[in-house]
């Protein structure tokens, strides 16, 4: 079910060049699952369309959740300068989360994160070992400056870091680790930029339970306009899917990636 509510800014810090984290607080955590995501109107009335931005951790016992955003434009930079206090229009939570129900103690799962796509994957990590179930995480950043979250995430997985200029961890793409793997993992989660999801689609591609989160531009984030469609892979007619209602985590494969 998708709710409404003014939800209060608690706490906001730069986390890393214009990367914000936000922690909200109201009665929306108690209805939020690892994987979904917030539709925030902007505090401007010139800026028409929400925003749409991932939980990144969620404590349903003080009613708080963190989301973790990037300045991209006006309106992410209009967030940016709010204060303890502030309310925001907030709808959700939005969209189909990451499927962890299969999963049983003692097995593997893999995560793959690549910058502003790691946010969510925070949630799914803390939730997956809370089940007794092993964590590695592979994480990806263009340079040592970009680089966010490794210390929690750490909390409840092994944590492999690259960097694209090898100011930090290893160097080059997150695909360079997973190449090497010898380990069969249990599941597999990934969000971050399309090409790194491309790799992913293509390298677990005959994965039961392998899975990616995507992005999209909205306009109502609730189904009804079909701004945000994707494309089923191999269909005889066309037929698409709604990134903000059957995503924005899809199955490997189910999906076309541009």
């Amino acid at each position: 079910m998708i709710l409404k509510e003014d939800m209060m800014l608690v706490r906001q810090r730069e986390i890393a060049p214009r990367i914000f984290e936000m922690t909200l607080s109201g009665d929306l955590v108690e209805e939020m699952a690892v994987g979904q995501f917030l539709h925030i109107r902007v505090p401007d009335a010139t800026k028409l369309l929400r925003r749409p931005i991932s939980i990144s951790e969620i404590d349903r016992e003080a009613k708080e959740a963190t989301i973790i955003y990037r300045i991209e434009g006006e309106g992410t930079a209009a967030f940016s300068l709010l204060k303890e206090g502030s309310r925001l229009d907030c709808l959700g939570p939005q969209g189909n989360g990451f499927d962890t129900s299969f999963l049983l103690k003692g097995q593997t799962a893999l995560l793959i994160g690549g910058g502003i796509g790691v946010p969510p994957l925070l949630a799914l990590a803390r939730e997956l070992y809370e089940k007794g179930v092993e964590v590695i995480a592979v994480l990806g950043f263009a340079n040592k400056e970009a680089l966010i979250l490794e210390d929690k995430l750490k909390q409840y997985a092994k944590v492999t870091v690259t960097t694209d200029d090898g100011s930090y961890g290893q160097k080059g793409y997150v695909s360079a680790v997973i190449d090497k793997m010898t380990i069969q993992a249990d599941a597999v989660y990934a969000c971050g930029a399309p090409g790194m999801l491309k790799y992913v689609d293509k390298h677990f591609a005959n994965h039961p339970h392998a899975y990616i989160s995507t992005e999209s531009r909205m306009a109502c984030g609730m189904g009804a306009c079909y701004a945000c469609v994707v494309h089923v892979k191999d269909q005889a007619a066309a037929q698409n899917l709604r990134v903000c209602k059957e995503g924005p985590v899809f199955k490997i494969g189910q999906i076309v990636l541009d």
